[in-house]
């Protein structure tokens, strides 16, 4: 994550403030007016109210474009059940915040990287009022990957075998499972390797671990429905 300096490291240090008093609140407001950080105001329901110009810079949004959009909805389907539980937690007053890893689907439907805090915002009262969330991309040298979480990328068979090859299945045992040839496999495997981009079959699972192909903590893998055709 970037330096956040002392000022913005005392700011978030505790999120149990009532942050409508002074001087807690102006202190707010320039650090999200200010900070390098792309940071958005979420309700309860966790649509955008508020963003500054770094979160929609991010997402390519004119000024005022993406007001009461789901936040959830920016997510990668392989974060998006996880961090909305983790958002659910702060709504909730269970957490008074989380820090965990974000894949998000910025402009163009290209795919980044970063890290993503949930701060639950209390009021005078003492209940949560809105929840402040701060992205931090990480940096790419290759700049973002171009991706759509609704394409479908694969055929039935090509899921099939690209599961067996997450599995450490063989040539020969996806040949036996599949009533395929194990000259039909590495046809199979040779199409999956182009269509990913990549040269050898651990960065075939790698990399579709990566664009979230793959449910993220089940065994054995399985790809995504949304990334098969019918």
């Amino acid at each position: 994550m970037k330096n956040a300096g002392p000022d913005t490291a005392e700011i978030l240090h505790d999120a149990s403030r009532d942050w409508s008093q002074q001087p807690y609140r102006d202190n707010y407001l320039a650090l999200f007016e200010q900070s390098l950080f792309c940071m958005a105001n979420l309700d309860l329901e966790f649509r955008i109210m508020e963003a500054n110009q770094h979160f929609a810079r991010q997402f390519d949004w004119r000024p005022g474009q993406g007001m009461e959009r789901d936040f959830c909805e920016l997510l990668h389907p392989s974060v998006q059940g996880k961090l909305k539980n983790e958002l659910i937690r702060l709504a909730d007053g269970q957490s008074p915040r989380f820090a965990d890893h974000l894949v998000a689907m910025g402009a163009q439907e290209a795919v980044f990287r970063g890290e993503v805090t949930g701060i639950a915002v209390r009021s005078g009262v003492g209940r949560v009022d809105r929840i402040l969330v701060l992205v931090d991309p990480e940096d790419s040298e290759n700049g973002p990957q171009i991706i759509s979480a609704r394409r479908k990328l694969f055929s039935p068979m090509h899921a099939r075998i690209l599961e067996g090859v997450a599995a450490g299945e063989s040539t020969v045992q996806l040949a036996t499972k599949l009533f395929l040839s194990r000259g039909g496999v590495e046809y199979h495997v040779s199409s999956l390797l182009r269509k990913l981009k990549v040269t050898n079959r651990p960065a075939l699972i790698s990399k579709s671990y990566s664009l979230g192909v793959f449910a993220v903590g089940q065994w054995p893998p399985r790809v995504r429905p949304e990334f098969v055709s019918d």
